[in-house]
């Protein structure tokens, strides 16, 4: 039983790494005026690594021990993470149509010479696009945070208090 607490305790810890990751990439992003090519590369190593350090422990130790563990907060915390990348679907659906606008467009290039175009005058459906990208990203925020707690809140009931 100590080694599967100890799994257990390693991957909570490793899912946890993977917010700092998701909070320095949204900044980095976020902290630029213009989104280069370089910049949008640099955001999604970060945006990357965040997921794989959550979605190696889900696929490789979580999901094969779910139907053994199978109650209530096994079932919420699955949930929560179905929306979770879900919701990641959703924001997918509008970056790679962004992304096909801006790079039809060169505006990852260094000299671009349509800096300044407002981003909603390259397609018709720019705004329904990035309404996609910010309603995805919010609610897999939203549902990655929930699950976390009740992934932490199962960890605390399952190897703590046993």
């Amino acid at each position: 039983m100590a080694s599967e607490t100890l799994v257990a305790a390693a991957m909570a810890l490793v899912v946890t790494a993977s917010f700092p990751f998701y909070l320095y990439g949204a900044w980095y992003i976020l902290d630029h005026e213009v989104v280069t090519w370089d910049v949008l590369i640099h955001h999604l190593k970060y945006i990357t690594v965040g997921l794989l350090l959550t979605t190696v422990p889900v696929l490789g130790w979580m999901l094969p021990r779910f139907f053994d563990q199978l109650g209530g907060f096994a079932a919420l915390h699955a949930f929560l993470g179905l929306q979770a990348y879900a919701m990641l679907l959703v924001a997918l659906t509008g970056i790679v149509r962004i992304f096909q606008v801006k790079r039809q467009h060169d505006l990852y290039e260094e000299s671009a010479a349509d800096r300044d175009v407002d981003i909603n005058e390259l397609h018709e459906n720019m705004g329904a696009w990035r309404g996609r990208l910010r309603i995805g990203v919010a609610g897999y925020v939203l549902f990655w945070l929930l699950a976390w707690l009740v992934g932490m809140v199962r960890f605390v009931m399952d190897y703590v208090l046993y």
